[in-house]
C-alpha cells in the first residue's frame, strides 16, 4: 500500500525525451487583414548614466560604526528589561502560590 508505483521500463520516458510532443506545423492567421508595410521599431532610448560607487571615508566608517553599536546597546537593554520583568513576574506569582497554599492549607490556625 505504502510502496511507491514505478511503471514498467517500455512506458517510462528516458531522460532525453519529454512527454510534451513537439508543436510543428502549427500556424497561426494574421492578427489583422489589411495589408500594410511594417514599421521601423522606435529608437531606443540611450541608458541613464550609471550612479557612481558609494565611497566610505573614515569619518563614514566611524559614524557607521557608532550607529551599529547604540543599536546593539538599544535591542541588548530592550531585552534585559523583558527578561526582568518576566523574572520578577515569575517571583510574584511563586510569593502569591506560597501565602495562598499556607492559607488554605491551615484553616482552622488562624
Amino acid at each position: 500500500m505504502f510502496t511507491p508505483k514505478i511503471p514498467p521500463p517500455d512506458t517510462a520516458p528516458t531522460p532525453g525525451t519529454s512527454l510534451v510532443p513537439p508543436l510543428t506545423g502549427l500556424v497561426h492567421p494574421p492578427a489583422c487583414t489589411c495589408h500594410h508595410t511594417p514599421t521601423a521599431p522606435a529608437p531606443v532610448p540611450a541608458a541613464p548614466p550609471a550612479r557612481p560607487a558609494v565611497h566610505l571615508t573614515p569619518g563614514s566608517l566611524l559614524v557607521a560604526a557608532a550607529g551599529g553599536t547604540a543599536m546593539v546597546l538599544v535591542v541588548g537593554t530592550v531585552l534585559v528589561s523583558m527578561l526582568l520583568a518576566v523574572a520578577i513576574t515569575a517571583a510574584s506569582v511563586a510569593v502569591c502560590a506560597v501565602v495562598l497554599r499556607s492559607l488554605l492549607n491551615r484553616p482552622n490556625n488562624r
